[in-house]
C-alpha cells in the first residue's frame, strides 16, 4: 500500500514542490514536509529516514548530489530519485555512478513519477527516455573506446581529465616526460583522433565526466 511508503520531496521551486506533494498525497503516499533547500532535505533525511527522497539537483546550500553523498555517509537506506531539468551527459553519468533509483525530467507527467516510485520499490532503475538516449548516444560509445586503452594509458587520461600537465603527470608517476608524451601519442592513435596537439585535450574536456568516473 502507498501509505507504507514515506516520501521526502526537495525542490527550490515552490509551485513544483507544492504540486508534487499534493499529487503524492492524493495517491495515498505518506509525504513528509517538503524541503526547499538541500540543507533542510538532509536534515529531514537523517531525522525521518524516508523510504524515498525525490531531489532536485540544483538547490541552495547543498545540491541534490551532495545530499545523497552526505546521507549515505550516515548509513541511510533511503532510495533516491533525481527530478531535474538537466539533460547533460555529465549530470546523467554522475547520477548513474551514485546509484540513484530513478532519473526523471521535470516536464514528465506525474504518472512517470508514480511509475518510478514503484520501480524503485521493486529494486529496479527507472529513467526518462532522455537518460537512455544520452547514455547510448554519448556515453556508451566513449566507454567502448576506452576499452582499447592499457591500464597505464587509462591512468594518463584520468590525470589529463584532472588538468594535469605532462610534467605533472611525469612527477606523479615517476616516469619521464618523454614516456608521458609517448602514452599520449598511443592514446591519440587508439582513439583515432586527429594528430594535432589539441585533439586529445579537446576530447578529454568533452568527456571529462566519463574519465573521472573510471
Amino acid at each position: 500500500m502507498n501509505h507504507n511508503i514515506s516520501i521526502l520531496v526537495a525542490d527550490d521551486h515552490p509551485m513544483l514542490l507544492k504540486g508534487l506533494i499534493n499529487e503524492l498525497k492524493e495517491q495515498g503516499y505518506d509525504v513528509l514536509e517538503g524541503a526547499s533547500n538541500g540543507a533542510k532535505a538532509l536534515e529531514t533525511l537523517i531525522a525521518k529516514k524516508p523510504t524515498i527522497a525525490i531531489l532536485d539537483v540544483n538547490m541552495p546550500f547543498l545540491t541534490g548530489f551532495e545530499v545523497i553523498e552526505k546521507s549515505k555517509e550516515n548509513s541511510s537506506d533511503t532510495l533516491f530519485i533525481i527530478l531535474t531539468s538537466h539533460k547533460e551527459k555529465e549530470v546523467i553519468l554522475k547520477a548513474k555512478n551514485m546509484g540513484v533509483s530513478g532519473y526523471l525530467l521535470k516536464d514528465e507527467p506525474f504518472s512517470e513519477v508514480k511509475n518510478c516510485i514503484q520501480s524503485a520499490m521493486n529494486g529496479d532503475f527507472y529513467a526518462s527516455k532522455v537518460f537512455d538516449e544520452v547514455f547510448k548516444a554519448e556515453i556508451y560509445p566513449e566507454l567502448e573506446k576506452i576499452k582499447y586503452l592499457s591500464p597505464s594509458e587509462r591512468t594518463i587520461i584520468r590525470l589529463l581529465a584532472q588538468n594535469k600537465s605532462s610534467k605533472e603527470i611525469s612527477d606523479l608517476l615517476s616516469i619521464s616526460v618523454r614516456t608521458v608524451e609517448k602514452h599520449r601519442s598511443n592514446i591519440i592513435s587508439k582513439l583515432d583522433l586527429p594528430s594535432d596537439s589539441d585533439s586529445l585535450p579537446l576530447w578529454v574536456s568533452k568527456n571529462r565526466a566519463i574519465f573521472l568516473s573510471l
